[in-house]
């Protein structure tokens, strides 16, 4: 239950922005902020790319960029796309007729670089095939990637040319009557992100897709990103996100996820409040929470589990969890169901025992909703 109501400094008021379909997953208006990630296969090895889609599918996805450098690759985008669980993205870049046929081959939306798809004229022959296939555009300007003109005008990448960049290539679309896309400025730099964003956010009323790009690995990478587009989030800023990591997909996944959660955008699966730990802990929460989120992510019900090491916030931080665990003296500590003291537990009884109290409310809330939406 949501206390927004009751908590007004906790609203973010979100950006008003058309909606556009990427498959069967909206994206911008009302609809939630969707969850992104980019396969990092071989798009010609089939089986491994399907397998990474369906391994993001689970982890929470709501979309996947596949690349299509080539010609094999369209071949190959034509039997992904029968296969995943997901609406795809087309990833193009040099090439305008590799969008051409990953539209034909089924592709849910086209992501093209207006830094380096060609002229206009290429570009119309991409829309025609986007408006031809039903499937949407994502403009997607990149600063490592700005077009020669707005370099030589500007000096070097920056917010004011990555925007004029984005709106060039808005006005070519909507001049061929095309209004399916969605737009992202991303850069490596949060500050020039931000900023182009904000600016973009200004100037049109498209779908934004948000990304700080080429991030940096899973630990760097998720800072920066957090700081980047938590920023923007918190601001209204954002219809769709990925995180660019050097890691596995599904950290990617994983991570979009922390950050929607603790903005209060989106909420998937058990989120863990956890103490860091000191002398005063009752057990090892270190150990137990690593166990934990590892036992419990098959989890999908949106749900809220303290574990505490002692009592100085423990009984606090339980009674706004479903589910509580705080560690007390001789071995054992007190698990809160619903926010309220329930009994002791031993502490060698307590992984299991909190991953049966975890299920069983899991399966509680999801009853909850099935007879809700049932009425």
């Amino acid at each position: 239950m949501s206390l927004n109501h009751i908590r007004p400094w906790r609203n973010i008021y979100r950006r008003k922005s058309r909606q556009i379909m990427v498959g069967n997953v909206p994206v911008g208006g009302d609809a939630p902020i969707t969850v992104q990630t980019m396969t990092n296969t071989l798009t010609t090895d089939i089986k491994g790319t399907l397998a990474q889609i369906h391994a993001a599918y689970e982890a929470g996805a709501d979309i996947v960029r596949v690349s299509v450098p080539d010609e094999a690759s369209s071949k190959a985008m034509k039997e992904i796309v029968k296969e995943s669980p997901v609406p795809l993205v087309a990833d193009i870049h040099f090439h305008y007729k590799r969008g051409i046929e990953a539209a034909e081959a089924g592709s849910a939306c086209l992501r093209i670089n207006p830094g380096n798809i060609g002229d206009e004229k290429r570009v119309r022959e991409v829309i025609k095939a986007a408006r031809d296939h039903n499937c949407s555009i994502r403009i997607g300007v990149n600063a490592g990637s700005l077009e020669k003109h707005l370099l030589d005008k500007y000096g070097e990448p920056c917010p004011d040319a990555m925007v004029e960049s984005g709106l060039d290539h808005i006005k070519i679309l909507q001049d061929n009557d095309f209004h399916e896309f969605k737009i992202s400025c991303k850069a490596s730099d949060v500050f020039m992100a931000a900023a182009a964003y904000q600016q973009l956010a200004e100037a049109t009323d498209a779908p934004i897709h948000l990304g700080i790009t080429e991030a940096g690995g899973l630990t760097s990478g998720t800072i920066k990103s957090a700081i980047g587009l938590g920023q923007l989030l918190w601001m209204g800023i954002g219809d769709t996100i990925r995180v660019s990591l050097s890691a596995d997909p599904v950290e990617e996944v994983k991570v979009g996820y922390e950050i929607l959660k603790s903005l209060g955008l989106r909420h998937r699966g058990v989120n863990i409040i956890s103490c860091p730990s000191c002398a005063r802990q009752g057990f090892d929460v270190i150990k137990t929470v690593e166990t934990l989120e590892d036992r419990l992510a098959h989890i999908k019900t949106p749900m809220s589990l303290s574990i505490i090491g002692c009592v100085v916030n423990g009984p606090g931080e339980a009674l706004m969890t479903d589910v509580g665990f705080t560690g007390g003296g001789n071995g054992a500590g007190m698990v809160y169901l619903a926010g309220k003291q329930s009994h002791k537990l031993d502490n060698t009884a307590m992984i299991e025992h909190i991953v049966e109290q975890v299920e069983a409310k899991a399966a509680e809330i999801a009853k909850q909703e099935l007879d809700t939406a049932a009425e």
